[in-house]
């Protein structure tokens, strides 16, 4: 659990969950800013908060769309001896909305209680996390319905054993 520093709102200033790896990358970016005390902890050339659609577009993007034999962009791909052929061994990106319903769904299949998925995505009430961004695969839904299924026939059958050793019994 990490601490921002920064000035603002109590929500702003709360913990906020980070896996072990990613603190000490964090350490390690803060520590090469100059360990400041103050201020933003991403910022722009200029100081401001960085804008996450520029980080699509600058960073992601380029990646996404890359020609699967030279690494190059659509739009640089110019006089090339080959084809311009996509990455295959990617997905197709949806969104930072999308980003966090994965991580949310994820996290369910792991078996991660939701209101520790409410405070990783930060949400004042749980019923947001379940209803908008817990996701249940379809796989994890056939998987349920056979363990329903299992434990339905394991009821019947100890309801049958009890029943038949009533009978049996010398009134």
């Amino acid at each position: 659990m990490r601490r921002s520093k920064n000035e603002g709102s109590q929500s702003q200033r709360a913990s906020y969950p980070v896996c072990a790896r990613a603190a000490g990358l964090l350490d390690l970016y803060h520590l090469r800013l100059g360990n400041p005390s103050t201020g933003v902890m991403f910022a722009t050339e200029v100081g401001t908060p960085v804008d996450l659609k520029n980080i699509f577009t600058r960073r992601i993007e380029p990646v996404l769309k890359a020609c699967d034999e030279c690494g190059k962009v659509v739009e640089k791909h110019g006089d090339e001896e080959h084809e311009f052929h996509s990455r295959k061994d990617l997905v197709e990106w949806h969104g930072w909305h999308a980003f966090r319903r994965g991580l949310a769904s994820n996290l369910n299949e792991l078996h991660v209680p939701d209101l520790t998925i409410q405070r990783i995505l930060r949400h004042s009430n749980v019923a947001t996390t379940r209803k908008a961004y817990i996701k249940i695969r379809e796989d994890g839904v056939t998987a349920g319905m056979a363990q329903m299924e299992a434990e339905i026939r394991r009821a019947q059958t100890l309801q049958v054993r009890t029943e038949t050793q009533k009978a049996e019994r010398p009134n």
